[in-house]
């Protein structure tokens, strides 16, 4: 005689089996996608201080270093500390004088995200994902030139 199998009780284990193989990928994209979104948005705010903090500078020297302190402040801000930033900073008409009356000055701010949850034995060769930003600011037709 052969005995019928009892099914009952079986599909919850299904379910949880189920739900955890598939969640557990679902969770990691959108603590992926939340990281990702979390640099771009330090991107383009440090791009925006930056060029504030560019144009509003008593004079070139001072300009620099000023935009980077912004930028990286602006990282900060996002609990983005430690990530790389690259900061370009580029002028016209006239690429030796940002400060001069109607020049206009881009910053481009340049970093990447590390993917969460990596292992630690993969040391700094963990994926990144590059973001970037480009604000543009205007000096000014009629401020002062400042050297």
């Amino acid at each position: 005689m052969s005995r019928a199998r009892d099914d009952s009780g079986t599909a919850i284990v299904e379910f949880v089996w189920l739900a955890v193989l598939l969640l557990i990928p679902l969770v990691y994209v959108v603590l992926g996608v939340f990281e990702v979104q979390r640099a771009a948005y330090a991107a383009s705010t440090a791009a925006r201080s930056a060029g504030r903090a560019f144009v509003t500078s008593p004079s070139e020297a001072a300009a620099r270093p000023r935009a980077q302190s912004a930028a990286r402040l602006a990282f900060e801000d996002q609990g983005l500390a430690g990530a790389p930033l690259g900061l370009e900073v580029t002028c016209s008409p006239s690429p030796t004088n940002c400060l001069a009356p109607g020049s206009v000055v881009s910053i481009e701010v340049r970093s990447s995200v590390a993917l969460p949850l990596f292992p630690i034995i993969l040391g700094r060769h963990t994926p990144r994902i590059a973001v970037s930003a480009v604000h543009t600011s205007p000096y000014g037709t009629y401020r002062n030139d400042r050297p």
